[in-house]
């Protein structure tokens, strides 16, 4: 199965389309850690693995590290489910 890489960048509201968001701002969240994102596609059983090594490219002075997930959509619609399963996991706790 084909894997994606998901930097909180993507999924960071307050970040620009420049500087990496992928997605919306309605759907985004603020500062998503690495440790959110792992499991919130662990609960939408997209097989999370953590790489807390690697950094952003657009960002690499600044090390958040990533998360791997498995590609069972599109990208866009995996880091929309992620950022809304992280915002139901927020407002829960």
């Amino acid at each position: 199965m084909k894997r994606i890489m998901i930097y909180p960048e993507y999924i960071d509201s307050r970040r620009s389309r420049s500087e990496g968001r992928k997605i919306r701002k309605e759907y985004c969240i603020d500062n998503p850690k690495i440790e959110e994102i792992y499991e919130a596609a662990k609960l939408l059983g997209l097989n999370p693995e953590i790489q807390r090594d690697k950094k952003y490219p657009r960002n690499w002075f600044y090390s958040k590290g990533r998360v791997i997930v498995d590609k069972v959509k599109s990208k866009l619609e995996i880091l929309k489910d992620i950022a809304l399963k992280i915002k139901d996991m927020r407002n829960m706790g």
